[in-house]
């Protein structure tokens, strides 16, 4: 019989990033309470920073069956908390509390939450049948909205009485592309240096805009 679990679930350091990820996610949703979306924004740029990585960081270890469905699994819960609950408190909190935002908010939440159900359910199965590493995803993932809110919140930041709006279509396109089951590439090395990139640009992006704007 197996040893008893001090406590339920990994706390290796395969795992270690995606809660710092989801925690930095949270706190974003904080500080949309607190009114503060500018850091909001941040964290969403941050929490996407964690998700690029911890992949990579759970590769470098050989895991059980049990801790790489545990990976899946988890990943994902942070992720729907980062990538698809904080976008939308961002949309609403940026002075979007009418309701046309808020049911576009919903929606984006749905289908994200969707999307990554079944993204667990085909990784599962793609691990029965292959061990080599995936190569392509159906539809838009969710990690995306860490370039295109704060892109569009920064830039929106200029014409106040249109970033709502911007932000809304944003979550409303982005919903759709997360069920579209078209064929998107997993970025390699090269890709991944491009996204980090932009990354760095977005964020100084956000905080020269927010600079000049305060």
């Amino acid at each position: 019989m197996k040893n008893k679990p001090k406590l339920l679930g990994y706390y290796n350091y395969t795992v270690i990033l995606t809660y710092i990820g989801m925690l930095i996610g949270f706190a974003g949703v904080f500080c949309v309470f607190e009114d503060r979306i500018f850091y909001a924004v941040l964290c969403l740029i941050a929490a996407g920073a964690c998700d690029m990585f911890d992949g990579a960081i759970a590769s470098t270890r050989e895991r059980t069956e049990a801790e790489k469905c545990f990976g899946i699994q988890i990943d994902s819960l942070s992720d729907l908390i980062c990538f698809g609950v904080l976008p939308a408190m961002i949309a609403c909190g940026a002075r979007g509390q009418a309701l046309p935002i808020l049911v576009i908010a919903a929606l984006y939440v749905l289908c994200a939450l969707i999307r990554l159900a079944y993204f667990n359910v085909d990784e599962q199965e793609r691990q029965k049948n292959s061990s080599s590493s995936r190569e392509l995803y159906l539809g838009m993932p969710v990690t995306v909205s860490a370039l295109i809110v704060p892109l569009v919140f920064s830039v929106g930041s200029w014409f106040p009485a249109q970033r709502t709006v911007a932000l809304a279509v944003a979550l409303a396109l982005s919903a759709i592309l997360f069920l579209l089951p078209f064929p998107l590439k997993k970025p390699k090395l090269t890709g991944k240096i491009i996204l980090v990139l932009c990354g760095f640009i977005e964020l100084f992006l956000v905080v020269f805009i927010h600079v000049r704007l305060s």
